[in-house]
C-alpha cells in the first residue's frame, strides 16, 4: 500500500512539478531559441491547453484501455515527451513537444486519484486523498527551486531531462502492483465531432490570445480569423455536446446550482493565481535583476503554509462551511496582491518573500473547499465526469490567464513608458544634467540614452506589473459573491472528494 501510495505520488509529483518548474526557466529557454521572454510564455501555456483538451478524455479512455494500462502508457508517454523536451532546438519544436507532453498528462492525475482509493479502505479515504493533496502541493514549491537551480548551474534541458528516471520508476512500480487490479474494460463510442470542435475553439482562443499582443489585435486580420473560429466552433460546441447521447464534456452539470457558480469561482479563480504566478518570475529575472535560482527561492516558500494546512482542510472540510473557508481564501489572495501593488524597483528580497509565504495559507484553503463545493450534491457516478469537466475549465483558464496577464503586463508598461517620457522632453535641462552626468562616469552619449532608456523601463514594467497585481486583488474580492451564490454541502458529508489536490 505505502510502495503503491509512493508511485502514485511521484507521478503526480512530476507531472505537477513539470507545469511549475519551467516558469524561472522561461527566460533561459527564450534567449537560447532567440526569442523574447514573453513569447517563451508559450511553454507554459501549450502545455496547459493540451493538458485541459486531454482531462476530459479521462473517463472514455478508461473504460476503453483499463485504469492501470492508461496510467502507466501515460507516464511512459510522458517520459518520451520530457526527454524530446530537453532536445529541442527551436521555440516551435519546444512548444509542439510541450503539446505533445500536455496530451499525454491529461489521465495521469485523475487515474493516480482513482487506484489510491482503490488501494485504501473507505474509512481512510480521507485521510490518503489529503496526503495525496500535500504531493501536488509540494511540487509547485519545489519547481521553481529546482528549475532555477538547474537551469543557472546545469542547462534548461535538464528541467525536462529530471523526468526520465523518475517516471521509468513510477511506471514500473505502478505497473508491478496494480496490473492484477485491472478496471472493466468496454468499448463506447467516442464524440469525435464534439472532441474536433473542442480542439479547434480552445486552440484558436488560446493561439488569438498569445498572438494578439504581437499582432496589435484586431487589427490583423489573422487575430479577426481566429477570434471567429473560436467563437463559431464554441457555439456549435455547445449545442452538439447538449444534443449528443455520449457527449465528450457532459455539459448538462452546468444545469447544477453547485457545480455551475463553483466551477466558474474555482476558474476564475485560477486564471487570476496561475497569471500571477507566471507573472512574478518574469519581473523578478527581467527587470530586478534575479537570477533564475534567486527568483525561484523568492517564489518557493509558497508552499509551505500550504503543505502545514492541507491535512487540516482535508479533515475538516466536511464539517466547517466550505463557502466559509473559500471566502477566506479570497480574501488572503486579495490581500497578497495587494501588498504586491506596492512593489517598486527598491523593493528587497524581503518585502518579496512575505506576500508569498502567506499566500501559502490561501492556496490550503482554495483547492479543496472549492471542489468539494464544485462536486457536492452529484450522484456518484456523474463524480468522475464532473471532476473532469472542473478540471478542464480550470486549466483551460489557467492557460488563459497567463496570457492575459502577461498581456496586459507588456500594454501597460508601454502606457507607463509614454508618461514618464512625456515630462523629459519638456525638461532638457534635466535629460541633458543626466547625460551629462553619465558621459563624465565614461558612458558615450548612446550608452548612456540606454542607460536612461533601461531605468525608464523598470519603473514601467514594475508599475505594469503593480496593476495586474491590484486588479487581480479587486477580482478576487468580488469572486466571492459566486461562493455564496452555492448552497452548502450537508455537514459529514463524507470527507475530501475525489481531485482533492487540484494544485495542477
Amino acid at each position: 500500500m505505502l510502495l503503491g501510495t509512493i508511485s502514485l505520488s511521484l507521478a503526480t509529483f512530476m507531472n505537477v512539478l513539470d507545469s511549475s518548474i519551467a516558469n524561472v526557466s522561461i527566460p533561459a529557454i527564450a534567449g537560447d531559441v532567440g526569442v523574447s521572454p514573453n513569447q517563451g510564455t508559450w511553454v507554459i501555456t501549450s502545455f496547459g491547453v493540451a493538458n485541459a483538451i486531454s482531462v476530459p478524455l479521462t473517463g472514455w479512455l478508461t473504460q476503453r484501455f483499463g485504469a492501470v494500462k492508461l496510467f502507466t502508457m501515460s507516464v511512459l508517454l510522458f517520459v518520451l515527451t520530457s526527454w524530446l523536451c530537453g532536445f529541442a532546438t527551436s521555440l516551435e519544436m519546444l512548444v509542439v513537444c510541450r503539446v505533445a507532453q500536455g496530451l499525454v498528462a491529461g489521465p495521469m492525475i485523475p487515474l493516480s486519484q482513482t487506484l489510491l482509493l482503490s488501494s485504501y479502505p473507505r474509512a481512510k479515504a480521507g485521510m490518503a486523498l489529503a496526503l495525496w493533496g500535500v504531493t501536488t502541493l509540494v511540487a509547485p514549491v519545489v519547481g521553481p527551486l529546482l528549475g532555477g537551480w538547474i537551469t543557472d548551474n546545469v542547462s534548461w534541458p535538464w528541467i525536462f531531462y529530471i523526468n526520465v528516471p523518475v517516471g521509468l520508476l513510477a511506471a514500473g512500480i505502478t505497473w508491478w502492483i496494480y496490473r492484477d487490479r485491472e478496471t472493466t474494460i468496454r468499448k463506447l463510442p467516442i464524440d469525435t465531432v464534439g472532441l474536433t470542435l473542442l480542439v479547434l475553439w480552445v486552440g484558436s482562443l488560446q493561439l488569438m490570445l498569445d498572438k494578439g499582443k504581437e499582432l496589435d489585435w484586431f487589427a490583423s486580420n489573422q487575430i479577426v480569423i481566429l477570434a471567429l473560429v473560436a467563437g463559431i466552433s464554441f457555439a456549435v460546441f455547445l449545442v452538439w455536446e447538449l444534443t449528443e447521447k455520449h457527449p465528450v464534456v457532459d455539459l448538462r452539470l452546468f444545469k447544477g446550482r453547485n457545480f455551475a457558480f463553483g466551477a466558474l469561482a474555482l476558474s476564475v479563480a485560477y486564471g487570476l493565481f496561475f497569471g500571477n504566478v507566471v507573472l512574478m518570475p518574469l519581473w523578478l529575472q527581467q527587470w530586478m535583476g534575479y537570477t533564475a535560482t534567486s527568483a525561484g527561492l523568492a517564489l518557493a516558500p509558497v508552499g509551505l503554509f500550504a503543505i502545514l494546512l492541507t491535512p487540516l482542510v482535508g479533515k475538516k472540510v466536511s464539517e466547517w462551511d466550505p463557502r466559509k473557508m473559500a471566502t477566506g481564501a479570497f480574501i488572503v489572495f486579495a490581500l497578497v496582491l495587494w501588498m504586491r501593488s506596492h512593489f517598486t524597483p527598491q523593493t528587497d528580497f524581503m518585502q518579496i518573500l512575505v506576500p508569498t509565504v502567506i499566500q501559502g495559507a490561501a492556496m490550503a484553503f482554495f483547492f479543496i473547499p472549492l471542489t468539494t463545493l464544485t462536486l457536492s450534491g452529484l450522484p456518484p457516478e456523474r463524480i468522475p465526469a464532473a471532476a473532469g469537466l472542473s478540471n478542464f475549465v480550470r486549466i483551460t483558464a489557467g492557460a488563459m490567464g497567463t496570457s492575459i496577464a502577461t498581456t496586459l503586463w507588456e500594454s501597460r508598461a508601454a502606457l507607463h513608458h509614454a508618461h514618464l517620457t512625456e515630462p523629459m522632453t519638456g525638461q532638457q535641462d534635466a535629460l541633458s544634467g543626466a547625460l551629462t552626468g553619465l558621459n563624465q562616469a565614461g558612458l558615450t552619449t548612446d550608452q548612456a540614452l540606454i542607460q536612461i532608456n533601461r531605468l525608464i523601463d523598470v519603473q514601467a514594467f514594475t508599475r505594469a506589473a503593480d496593476d495586474i497585481f491590484i486588479g487581480s486583488a479587486v477580482l478576487f474580492v468580488l469572486l466571492i459573491g459566486l461562493i455564496w451564490l452555492t448552497k452548502r454541502p450537508a455537514p459529514h458529508a463524507g470527507g475530501t472528494p475525489a481531485d482533492a489536490g487540484g494544485a495542477h
